[in-house]
């Protein structure tokens, strides 16, 4: 999620590891952060017509948890989870199969 979505702060969401690691100087390449990355989380409904237009039939993503849960545990962030709801409900009202990765390297 963290190299497609971008906007990792977005909505309430918090630092995820990766977040924090890009934001301390030092770690990466010209200091080069997934701050915006291909910006899914806000082309997410275009990203879809895309999808339907070349005739996709599933689409796998990932969650970011800090964006769902900000503190890593506790309170439910609604607004990211709604992200994730309108991405699906996207997806299958154009009959593409959402195949949802729970876990790809990204922690609050």
């Amino acid at each position: 999620s963290y190299q497609i979505e971008g906007s990792p702060l977005a909505d309430g969401a918090g630092p995820s590891n990766w977040y924090r690691f890009e934001h301390t100087p030092g770690n990466t390449a010209f200091g080069e952060t997934a701050d915006i990355a291909c910006d899914h989380y806000n082309r997410w409904a275009e990203d879809v017509e895309l999808m339907h237009d070349l005739g996709l039939n599933a689409y796998r993503f990932s969650v970011s948890w800090s964006r769902v849960f900000p503190e890593g545990r506790g309170p439910l962030n609604r607004r990211g989870l709604d992200f994730y709801e309108r991405l699906v409900d996207a997806l299958l009202e154009r009959d593409i199969t959402p195949n949802v990765t729970l876990y790809h390297w990204d922690l609050p």
